[in-house]
């Protein structure tokens, strides 16, 4: 299967402990081991249970300069101590703001189950093959509603084409074995895609 991604220069950054070959397997990208202008977008693996090193943190520093597009990913949400929560808050503190587009919801048991979006509040259900998307229930929206407030001003204020453009860089949560966020991630690097000259 042809992957839509392939036409982008794919780099993929992030301490060994957040698995980013894994993640670069999973959307045809390459560890980089700098910054580059060659790069068409920047993939930024996180563990919510390790933090944060330095390189990856200078790596992401150097490419503000190149206005590269960005995704932060939170892996190993699996884990018991995995808050995707927690590793937004560290990234806003650490590299910049970033934006929420969708939040996790848990099963009973903990683990990640589904992603509400924040820009119509649909959930999607990962629990189910192929995953299913539905409207959201009233309990969600009140759980979600400041999220969602915030998360609408940061998109409003930077404007349509902020993604690309390089100020706005969102932050999805990741579990591949289970697909979740990987449509996600795969819709923001097909927007990229469709932006790059045709390469007859």
């Amino acid at each position: 299967m042809q992957n839509d991604t392939s036409r982008l220069n794919l780099a993929v950054f992030g301490h060994e402990s957040a698995h980013p070959a894994q993640v670069a397997q999973a959307f045809s990208g390459r560890i980089f081991e700098n910054a580059t202008s060659e790069i068409d977008c920047a993939i930024f693996v996180l563990n919510p249970n390790t933090g944060i090193d330095a390189e990856t943190i200078a790596i992401w520093q150097s490419l503000d300069e190149f206005l590269i597009p960005r995704i932060v990913v939170v892996n190993d949400l699996e884990k018991d101590a995995g808050d995707f929560d927690d590793a937004v808050m560290l990234a806003n503190r650490i590299l910049d703001q970033v934006a929420t587009p969708f939040l996790v919801l848990h099963d009973e048991d903990g683990s990640p189950r589904a992603l509400i979006s924040l820009a119509d509040m649909n959930i999607i259900d990962y629990s189910i093959v192929p995953p299913t998307k539905k409207p959201s229930e009233p309990e969600h929206e009140t759980l979600v509603q400041e999220f969602r407030d915030e998360y609408l001003e940061l998109v409003t204020s930077m404007g349509e084409g902020a993604f690309a453009a390089g100020v706005l860089f969102p932050a999805i949560p990741l579990w591949i074995e289970k697909g979740i966020g990987v449509d996600i991630v795969k819709h923001y690097l097909l927007e990229l895609e469709k932006q790059l000259p045709s390469r007859g």
